[in-house]
């Protein structure tokens, strides 16, 4: 279908693929099915809507597994155009239009790239991109568990998911417009309603065991077709005023801060923590939220106290050498952080965990592989990691996984130690450099010092964030003494702990 010359591409494209699943590792993705619908940016309401079964290049993908996934079987697709035939219709519906879906960061937006490539043909471009996983754990929090459609719609009785392309399109609207509908109620009365009434204690429970919905509740129409191949008109095109709805402004701020993120970036999700100051820097994660500039904050009274170091220690009064962990006294803990989430606190003896480790060894220097939305490099680098370091890392992963398995994440855990295949003797752990930014300068938020043999320390002076001049520092062999602190994330399907430097100094030998 060619486009529109009239047509402004203001309309935001909710999309949903549904692929083969991989058999073995190495295995690609094959698209079996592409749903979309376009949506008024200001009426909400449903326009157009397009979906077609696709069929593979290879029928053999569609395994067993596959099929047990999504129900579309070899003989579905086997008439069904191939990609290469519906690319045009495709593009036509995306290019240039805002993107909506939900994990579509992470999955369907990489498929489409992928599917356009293997054909030789540029990918079609988004205007921005609106993913409801970041935008809902975000906005509306953990209430409904792991935060999967299937779990969302269980949350607010609106059935089980069919993972079809366009039922699972006009499912996920449903629960934006939900959770749009329930925050703006909380907003109204914030009086009323508690600081922690958005956790529900069922939530958990309904996702986690047999995913039975609660009571009837309103239903979704989800009886459009699933395998038509030509764009319907739902309804005319919008010309009436713009209404104030607030999933429109939930959408557009989120979608205008995302148009162009880098797809490892977590900067509002994974703060870090000052103990002394409680100032929160901009730390690099490797999955997307938000590019705001707002900084979320933890509340005061719910970060534990600061211990005291024992006489005769190096001065950093909040930081622990490994071998002075007490494996058994290190425990999780949940906080109130930002906007109904929660951030999981790592602590030893009732006090935050950070550690201080002398003489680690740089074993990979500074990676500038990923970038912020304004192009400067996320900061990282790799050290040797010592058993009794290891030992402490592997106890905060064990507990830290376990505390997010129980609270109902069900995503995929990343160690924070490293053990390739065959260097299993010499574990590595990535060290990160965060990055504030005051107005339009950026500058390293980690304190760094060279320190000579006698002892005595400098503290280096950045006159501009340079990641080419900072290399130099961190070459491989080099030696440092780290500070640094332990920072959970939980975003997206994938958990971890990062190891975030708040001082260091280069040990100049």
């Amino acid at each position: 279908m060619g486009s529109d010359p009239s047509d402004d591409r203001s309309e935001i494209a909710f999309f949903d693929l549904e692929t083969t699943v991989p058999a073995r590792t190495g295995q690609g993705y094959s698209i079996l099915e592409f749903g979309a619908i376009l949506v008024c940016p200001r009426k909400l309401e449903e326009l157009r809507s397009y979906s077609t079964l696709v069929r593979p290049p290879n029928l053999s993908l569609i395994s067993f597994k596959s099929v047990r996934c999504n129900g579309i079987t070899t003989d579905a697709v086997i008439s069904a155009p191939s990609f290469a035939e519906i690319a045009d219709t495709v593009y036509d519906i995306l290019h240039g239009r805002i993107w909506a879906g939900h994990n579509i960061q992470r999955f369907d937006c990489p498929r489409i790239r992928e599917a356009f490539a293997e054909i030789g043909r540029p990918p079609p471009e988004p205007k921005g991109i609106i993913d409801s996983l970041a935008l809902l754990t975000q906005k509306f929090g953990r209430r409904a568990g792991d935060m999967k459609m299937a779990s969302l719609a269980t949350y607010f009785g609106l059935g089980k998911q069919k993972h079809r392309s366009l039922d699972d399109v006009r499912m996920n609207l449903e629960v934006i417009k939900y959770c749009a509908t329930v925050l703006l109620l909380e907003s109204s009365l914030p009086d009323v309603f508690p600081e922690k009434s958005w956790v529900s204690p069922n939530a958990t429970t309904r996702s986690r065991k047999n995913g039975k919905s609660p009571s009837e509740g309103p239903g979704i129409n989800t009886n459009g077709p699933s395998s038509s191949s030509k764009l319907e008109n739902i309804s005319p095109a919008d010309n009436g005023t713009e209404e104030n709805h607030p999933l429109f402004a939930m959408m557009t701020s989120f979608a205008s801060d995302t148009a162009q993120m880098d797809p490892f970036d977590m900067r509002t999700l994974s703060s870090e923590m000052d103990i002394n100051s409680l100032q929160q820097d901009v730390c690099m994660e490797e999955n997307p939220l938000t590019e705001s500039s707002e900084i979320p904050l933890i509340e005061t009274s719910e970060i534990p106290p600061v211990t005291t170091e024992p006489e005769g220690s190096s001065g950093y009064v909040e930081f622990l050498k490994p071998d002075d962990v007490s494996i058994s006294s290190i425990r999780a803990k949940f906080v109130p952080f930002f906007r109904g989430s929660q951030k999981m606190l790592l602590l030893h003896k009732n006090f935050i965990l950070q550690l201080n480790c002398p003489h680690l060894r740089v074993r990979f220097g500074l990676s500038t592989k990923f970038s912020d939305h304004a192009g400067r490099p996320r900061l990282s680098f790799v050290v040797d990691a010592s058993p009794s370091l290891c030992g402490v890392l592997d106890a905060c992963d064990n507990i830290a996984q376990q505390s997010y398995g129980e609270s109902g994440s069900s995503s995929d855990w990343r160690p924070v130690v490293n053990r390739k295949p065959g260097y299993l003797n010499y574990p590595t752990a990535r060290m990160h450099i965060p990055t504030i930014v005051n107005g339009e300068v950026a500058q390293y938020a980690t304190e760094i010092y060279q320190k000579d043999p006698s002892g005595t320390t400098q503290k280096l002076v950045f006159s501009r964030f340079d990641a080419a001049e900072l290399d130099t520092w961190f070459s491989p062999g080099t030696h440092i003494d780290a500070y640094f602190s332990l920072d959970t994330y939980d975003y997206q399907q994938s958990a971890g702990i990062r190891l975030v430097a708040k001082k260091l100094f280069i040990c100049k030998e």
